[in-house]
Order: structure tokens, then sequence, then C-alpha cells
């Protein structure tokens, strides 16, 4: 049995060789794993699943990209891998036509799955960054269903202004952001675990990754971040026969 859990791709038409890299990978190395989970910042951003129809006719290409990345998780999938979604802070408007299209489940945030006999509390990783507030107030909007359903009736050129915005806006913020306020929160991450009752946490977002060694309820835990995906590089825990998840680099080829 081997699950393969990655995050933040940041999948967008100027950065072909994280895409192309990530196709290999889903060929080679990920083919014939038994689940892959996918836990959130898949893509840059993403602006409503109609932008699939777009494809052929998107000058951005992210129309494109997106088609590309569904057929090949959808191969995956095909072949017997059962493949999970989560959304993230950039691709929160992830929705069940895409999913299906992947041949993907989609995840709530936070999750419990058992991986390696073990039950593994998996999250993107952004609500665990509470110290920053702004964000926070932001996340509770963007994740609100009203909130949603009115960006998604806007009609799709709008959308794709309002994302532009939003990338901007957050860059100029984290700037200025000491960086103990872009990590999480140690005592948010030990209330998460204890009242899910697990000893492994795993996420992404902060794009540091590491294998953190902790205590939840006086037992000792893991705390395992994963890496995001540049040029040349990706980032992948692997659960195998032994059930231990294990943190790990590796060259991105393409």
């Amino acid at each position: 049995m081997t699950t393969r859990l990655i995050s933040d791709l940041h999948l967008h038409p100027g950065a072909p060789a994280i895409t192309e890299g990530f196709l290999h990978w889903l060929e080679d190395s990920a083919r014939g794993c038994d689940a892959l989970y996918l836990l959130g910042d898949i893509f840059e951003a993403w602006i409503g699943d109609d932008l699939l129809d777009l494809a052929g006719s998107d000058p951005t290409g992210n129309a494109d990209l997106a088609v590309r990345i569904a057929r090949a998780l959808r191969r995956l999938a095909d072949e017997g891998t059962a493949v999970f979604l989560m959304h993230g802070n950039r691709d929160f408007l992830l929705g069940t036509r895409f999913a299906e299209q992947a041949g993907a489940t989609l995840l709530p945030d936070p999750r419990v799955v058992t991986l390696g006999g073990k039950r593994v509390l998996l999250m993107h990783g952004d609500s665990l960054c509470t110290l920053d507030t702004a964000y926070q107030v932001f996340r509770a909007q963007a994740r609100h269903p009203q909130w949603q359903e009115q960006v998604l009736s806007m009609p799709i050129d709008q959308r794709i202004a309002l994302a532009r915005q939003l990338r901007e806006q957050s860059g100029e913020a984290n700037s200025s952001k000491a960086e103990d306020i872009m990590d999480v929160t140690p005592a948010e991450v030990v209330k998460a675990m204890a009242e899910q009752g697990v000893t492994t946490l795993i996420h992404g977002h902060t794009h540091r990754p590491a294998v953190h060694e902790l205590e939840v309820n006086g037992q000792p835990a893991r705390r395992l971040v994963l890496g995001d995906w540049q040029p040349g590089k990706g980032w992948e825990i692997l659960v195998d026969d032994d059930g231990e998840p294990r943190l790990r680099e590796f060259p991105l080829g393409g």
C-alpha cells in the first residue's frame, strides 16, 4: 500500500516547468500508488469550474492548463489510484465539476483519514495561522457559501480581474508581515490535533517543509509540513507498507 501527499504546486501558465514536471511525476512516480492526496493550492488561482468551458479559447492559458491537469488526474484515477482534493487558500473555489472530471473526491478541511493503519489529520494549513488576523477574516468570508455564490455569479472576466487583485493585495500584505505571523500558531496546532484525537498532522500552505516533534495530550506527536513545488524540485509525503509518513524532496523532471 502506497499513499502520496502533495500540496502547493501553484500551477499557472507562467510556470510551465512546474506543470510539465508535475505531469511527468503523475505518469512516473505517482503511477500505481493506492492513493494520492492533493492538500490545496494545486492552482495559483481558481475562478470557478466554468473555466473549463474556455479551453481552446482562453488567451490566458488557464483553461487549457486546467483541462490538462484534470485529464492527467483522471488517467491516474482510471488506473486504480484514489485521488483526493482539498481546497487551499488560492483554489478555494474548486468545485465538484472539476473534481468529477479529474476522477477525484473533494475533502473538507480538516479531515481525519487512516494512513498505514493510523489516524492522521490532514489540513491545508492556513486555518492554523491564527496570528494573521486580517487573513483569517478574509478566509472566513471566502469560505462562506453566500460569498462564493455571489463571486461565481459574476462574469468570468470580472472574476479573473478579482483573482488578480486578490493576489496583488496578498503579496503586498505579506511583504510587511512578520515571519511568525505567517507561520502556524503552535497552540492552534495542539488544539486541532487534540480535538481530533490524533498524534500526526500533515499540512502545507506555509512553504516551510519540516517535521516537527511535539506533545499532544501527554503523548509524543508529529507535524509534517509539505513544501511548495518549484522548477526542478518537488515535495511529497510518502506512506508505504511500514505506515510511517516520510517527507521527501525530489528532483522534478519534465
